[in-house]
């Protein structure tokens, strides 16, 4: 029972992942160099900001910084793989 809650809630997650990535693509289309895909400030500024919302809402801040470096690198990888598409 609990499994199939599991997989319920990972098939929202892909879904909110696809809507991520459409975001990610405008914001793609209005970088006009490679450069600009790395924001380490931003990336520093996101990760405080999880961290603070984790402590709120009593979720492990270790996880949600895991999840989110995993996230963000995996879409600068794809930002990088998809830049000279646009």
């Amino acid at each position: 029972k609990v499994r199939k809650k599991l997989d319920k809630l990972d098939n929202s997650l892909l879904d909110i992942i696809k809507k991520r990535t459409k975001l990610v693509d405008i914001v793609l289309k209005n970088k006009k160099f490679k450069k600009d895909i790395v924001d380490k400030k931003r990336i520093s500024i996101i990760l405080k900001n999880i961290s603070k919302k984790s402590k709120i809402k009593k979720i492990d801040p270790k996880i949600t910084n895991k999840i989110w470096i995993s996230m963000i690198k995996a879409f600068i990888d794809y930002e990088f793989r998809n830049f000279n598409k646009k």
